[in-house]
């Protein structure tokens, strides 16, 4: 791979790279309304993922005593991942210091603290001579990237966590591995990930594969629901559910589009490309769950669509419209499986299905990457030897895997030694919403 602009937001960075600035006599870069502008939109559409979106997604999924308490975990980490990110989230996800191409320290793993507290911004600062919109705009951007890679893994363990273990485990999970992983594969010339040559547009591993494994691991470490799985757990309201699908759907033009971190062709196509793949997602599950269970189900195809549009997220800058057809089916079908036989099979509680949409999903869309960025097939990447590529896309997914599984276990069981994890069976029994909150999400 000789040129990776667009392979992740990393290309942003070239501003806190020592020995990038521009030449004394070259002409100051200006900012363009244009840009600031589309990713001003992009980063309130990424919120909105998180609140509204994905509270009314989880919050449709889970019974009516614990609808409250789910919507309550997304707006607490909303909150408490903003201040940590301002603290020193971002420096230790893009604080490029000591960092070097093809040399591996400790750079390379995990940001300094030279921009903790957002030390050196200003209102006018531009990200880079490349990127033409304020240094403030992409740390909102990738504010809100950090925001929903947390809250995504509390589907996996609903109903059963205590509120104060949440928000310790976010805190330390959001240091120990979402920082980390995002330098790795984010930052440029020496992140781990990036001199393998991983390509991540928008976030395959860095949120939905780190998030979807950290659910595994926490619902396994935590065990079952109270009567998981023969007592009734429907979803209380699919309505609310279908909702937070659409806004999710919306936001993920945010997500993907404003990752080409400029209003351009390559902008326009990520959201073309996540378009087709959500909607032939969305079409693979409908069809799967049909032929396999006789009827398809709204709750199946809002999953096919957050599979689609997890699966597209590593590929949204490289990939064409047919390999999106085939990407966005692909997901479809193996995130349903996922979800209902192999989750059945192995008989793991994952509530609202973390890791059968956000892992799977990202697994599928980070490998296919490797596959339809490839201009032979259709693709806007320079890969032109597939199976390579495919290793280091490989090589990108099993580290992820590995390093997230390892560390969320360990926070995990930590927080269980000192605090517990879990509520009691009668907390549970009554519901988060009133022995957690004393509130109510529903009228008796």
């Amino acid at each position: 791979m000789t040129l990776r602009k667009f392979a992740g937001l990393g290309a942003l960075l070239p501003l806190v790279i020592p020995g990038l600035a521009m030449a004394a006599d070259a002409p100051a870069p200006v900012l363009n309304s244009g840009d600031t502008a589309w990713m001003l939109i992009s980063s309130a559409l990424v919120l909105m993922m998180t609140i509204p979106g994905l509270a009314l997604f989880y919050g449709g999924m889970v019974r009516a005593k614990n609808v409250l308490s789910i919507m309550m975990q997304c707006f607490a980490i909303t909150a408490l991942v903003s201040i940590l990110w301002a603290l020193y989230g971002y420096s230790m996800a893009f604080d490029t210091t000591g960092m070097e191409k093809g040399v591996v320290n400790f750079n390379s793993f995990v940001g300094s603290f030279g921009k903790a507290f957002l030390s050196g911004l200003t209102s006018n600062g531009l990200t880079s001579a490349a990127a033409l919109f304020p240094e403030s705009v992409f740390v909102m951007f990738q504010m809100t990237f950090a925001i929903i890679t947390p809250a995504l893994i509390v589907g996996a363990f609903a109903e059963r966590m205590k509120f104060s273990a949440l928000l310790i485990f976010t805190g330390l999970w959001f240091t120990l591995v979402y920082a980390p992983i995002a330098h790795m594969v984010w930052s440029g010339d020496g992140g781990l990930l990036w001199d393998w040559g991983v390509l991540d547009f928008a976030g395959g591993t860095v949120v939905h594969i780190n998030a979807g494994v950290a659910g595994l691991v926490a619902c396994l470490v935590m065990g079952k629901r109270k009567g998981y799985p023969t007592a009734a757990m429907a979803p209380h309201n699919l309505g609310y559910t279908l909702i937070g699908a659409a806004l999710l759907w919306v936001g993920w033009f945010g997500f993907n589009a404003g990752s080409a971190a400029a209003a351009n062709g390559t902008a326009g196509m990520a959201m073309l490309v996540t378009q087709i793949a959500t909607a032939a997602a969305a079409l693979g599950w409908m069809f799967a769950e049909w032929i396999t269970h006789g009827k398809p189900s709204a709750l199946g195809i809002a999953s096919g669509v957050v599979a689609g549009l997890v699966a597209i997220t590593p590929a949204a800058g490289t990939c064409g419209p047919m390999g999106a057809i085939i990407l966005g089916l692909a997901a479809g079908v193996i995130c349903f499986f996922a979800a209902t036989t192999l989750k059945r099979a192995v008989g793991y509680d994952d509530s609202l299905d973390a890791f059968g949409v956000h892992a799977v999903g990202g697994i599928v869309g980070a490998l296919l990457t490797g596959v339809f960025a490839a201009p032979s097939l259709g693709g806007f990447g320079t890969v032109t030897d597939i199976g390579a590529q495919l290793f280091i896309q490989f090589k990108g997914v099993a580290f992820t895997v590995i390093y997230t599984a390892v560390i969320s276990f360990v926070i995990l069981k930590v927080l269980d030694l000192v605090i517990g994890l879990r509520v009691n069976e009668e907390e549970e029994t009554v519901g988060l919403d009133l022995s957690l909150h004393n509130e109510r999400g529903y009228n008796l």
